[in-house]
């Protein structure tokens, strides 16, 4: 039986303070699970802060994630989030090749076409700021190979549930 790999959104709620984020990590290291992506902030209370992980597995291995960090005294919270309920937003900093001037007009309307935006400007290069899902972000850099890709930087997935649903429920910390 072959077991489909799928991408999995965890929303946590972690204590903020030193080391939480080390031991989020090293519970994977110790699993041998793998971050796809992950991005931490702060949230509206300054005691706590809220991680979005992207992991790959199957159902199975997403319980497994789950029951494990709900183990962590500092995760105050954890669940799967359902991509269909969810608003997800990635940045990514997309710096292109740019020395002629048809290319830089080439690149100034893909960013207007992605609804990007073009954050700087030098004699050989464009950084274009990419703001949206994934999807979106993996379109860009794919036609952005056509003139080359020098470098790109991503955030990592934030995400919130829509609706009435929450990740906050206060059982630690």
């Amino acid at each position: 039986m072959k077991v489909t790999q799928q991408e999995f959104l965890l929303g946590m709620v972690v204590a903020h303070k030193p080391g939480v984020l080390h031991r989020v990590s090293n519970m994977f290291r110790r699993r041998n699970f793998n971050i796809e992506s992950i991005s931490v902030g702060a949230t509206e209370e300054k005691e706590l802060a809220r991680m979005t992980l992207a992991i790959a597995g199957d159902d199975r291995v997403a319980r497994q994630v789950v029951r494990q960090m709900e183990k962590l005294l500092d995760v105050v919270s954890v669940s799967v989030l359902d991509k269909r309920r969810t608003v997800q937003r990635e940045l990514a900093l997309v710096k292109l090749p740019a020395s002629d001037p048809k290319t830089r007009s080439d690149i100034v309307n893909w960013a207007n076409v992605f609804r990007s935006h073009v954050v700087d400007l030098s004699p050989e290069s464009v950084i274009v700021e990419v703001t949206g899902t994934p999807d979106k972000i993996d379109a860009f850099i794919e036609l952005a190979k056509n003139i080359g890709v020098e470098e790109i930087s991503r955030t990592g997935v934030t995400a919130l549930e829509r609706g009435a649903g929450t990740v906050n429920r206060k059982e630690k910390v």
